[in-house]
């Protein structure tokens, strides 16, 4: 099939690009910026700000991921919104069949952050030409590049102790990078997938304190003491963040926003339709380690590498 991979130069798309291209598919790696793209498939332009660039890069396309929001942006919101309906018109336009979009978890009911608000808006007005839209939401996706994983990661390496907020309580489920992709994978063309939400996540449910401590243990490293401090407001939360991690503040404050949001899959439908075990949180921490070991720009000396490609393909919390 032909399969356009928006943000393939992102934490998500950089990894699933050469597994459809050894699938065998023709894999169009869309970017604003194709004579600098050197990842997996063929770079062709579009940009979801510009609507009438997507035309020629849907042109002839089966399927289509969509791996793109703008959340180191003040108004992420209608920025988003906007590409997303862009974007779902091109692709009904084009004639693709099917468009899959990785979404965040969280009840509506439960008063959703701007961020996880957000992305349910993106499900859907990508929807809204008429594409079979196929949604996984995901809490922390634990993977080397991943922001919220690279903001867990410095925590423990920078930091003697931790001032705790009082999302560190948060119940989340994260999941594997390996897993997110095996389900991207095997939802595309999936007859059974499509038009569908699935709920995706590892198999524990912890808080963001447990996930700090066991990257410690997993690490090697001193557990460190995490000192509450209930009236930490976001702004203070999001500055302090920034100051002992290489997340911006924009970032870090909507990332912020959301850990107050639990995050806990209660549908488990996606393992009907993409059966397998998914990996435990020590091995998925132990996975991420050992990629960020063997990525030469750390080798280099960059400690901040990783977070580049995050950001040029969207976080995901």
């Amino acid at each position: 099939m032909s399969v356009l991979v928006t943000g393939a130069s992102g934490f998500v798309g950089s990894r699933l690009a050469p597994q459809l291209v050894e699938a065998g598919h023709d894999v169009r790696a869309m970017t604003r910026h194709p004579d600098d793209y050197d990842g997996a498939g063929t770079a062709v332009f579009g940009d979801v700000s510009d609507p009438d660039s997507l035309s020629a890069a849907l042109d002839g396309v089966d399927v289509a991921y969509y791996f793109v929001h703008s959340l180191d942006s003040d108004d992420f919101v209608e920025k988003d919104a906007a590409a997303a309906r862009a974007f779902g018109t091109a692709a009904a336009k084009a004639g693709v069949r099917q468009i899959i979009y990785l979404g965040g978890l969280g009840k509506v009911e439960d008063h959703l952050s701007d961020h996880l608000r957000s992305r349910r808006e993106v499900e859907k007005y990508l929807g809204e030409g008429g594409v079979p839209v196929t949604v996984l939401r995901a809490a922390v996706v634990i993977g080397h590049g991943g922001i919220s994983w690279e903001m867990t990661r410095q925590l423990v390496d920078h930091l003697p102790a931790m001032v705790a907020p009082k999302w560190v309580k948060t119940k989340t489920q994260p999941v594997a990078l390996r897993d997110v992709l095996r389900y991207l994978v095997g939802v595309l063309d999936n007859p059974a997938a499509k038009g569908r939400i699935f709920e995706i996540g590892g198999p524990e449910v912890l808080c963001y304190a447990d996930m700090l401590k066991r990257v410690a243990a997993v690490s090697g490293k001193r557990v460190p003491p995490i000192l509450p401090v209930p009236l930490l407001t976001p702004r203070l939360s999001s500055l302090w963040l920034s100051l002992v991690t290489d997340v911006d503040q924009s970032t870090a404050r909507n990332l912020i926003d959301s850990m107050n949001n639990e995050v806990v899959v209660t549908d488990h439908s996606i393992l009907d339709v993409v059966p397998g075990e998914p990996m435990g949180y020590d091995e998925a921490v132990r996975v991420a380690l050992a990629e960020r070991a063997a990525d030469p720009a750390v080798q280099d000396g960059d400690d901040k590498a990783g977070r580049s490609a995050a950001a040029a393909g969207g976080s995901q919390r």
